[in-house]
């Protein structure tokens, strides 16, 4: 399965210089959050595949302008070709708005999904916004991971966890890809091709 995951900026190469095909051969479209709407939809119009999609913690305008043509799977476990898909938007809590979660608020969305992931008998991919904890160099409140990812990885042994948030142009440090025990980890910022 081919996957194009986007996250915190949108692609001009996708959006400003669009030609025909530039999204063929696409399987699914993973976005982990803070993008506008317009453009999930302007995707969403011309790939030849479904756009999924969780919340960034920038993504309040949502609630009044939701993508189009776009299914958002924050805070479910979502079911596509045989691959199974949780999401679970969001980024920790540094002020009041939409989107943001202390840890016990991120750990209880997740223990929610408990039981219908025991029943599917786990996951395949785990898309966030936020990375997991000690995933990336930011020790700001703002971009600190969740332990509960961290969990999630090492209860259920994903083949992929896709994030944003940390964007790559933060710092040298931060990277496109590592690995976390047996699950590859992919930092999605602007776009980037997996494959499952």
């Amino acid at each position: 399965m081919k996957i194009l995951v986007i996250a915190d900026y949108e692609s001009p190469a996708l959006w400003d210089y669009y030609a025909p095909g530039k999204l063929d051969g696409l399987d699914l479209i993973l976005s982990c959050g803070d993008l506008k709407s317009s453009y999930l939809s302007f995707l969403a119009t011309f790939a030849p595949c479904p756009v999924l999609y969780v919340h960034g913690n920038h993504d309040g305008h949502y609630e009044k302008d939701p993508p189009q043509g776009c299914t958002c799977i924050d805070g479910m476990c979502y079911q596509y070709q045989g691959v199974r898909i949780v999401g679970l938007g969001g980024s920790m809590r540094y002020k009041m708005g939409p989107f943001q979660y202390t840890e016990w608020e991120m750990r209880w969305r997740a223990m929610k999904l408990a039981p219908r992931l025991r029943l599917k008998g786990g996951f395949d991919i785990l898309l966030t916004h936020a990375p997991g904890m000690d995933m990336v160099p930011c020790n700001d409140l703002a971009h600190q991971g969740f332990q509960t990812f961290n969990r999630m990885l090492d209860k259920y042994r994903p083949a992929l966890f896709l994030h944003g948030h940390t964007h790559l142009n933060y710092g040298r440090a931060i990277r496109r890809e590592s690995q976390y025990g047996a699950t590859r980890v992919v930092n999605g910022y602007e776009r980037y091709i997996v494959e499952l």
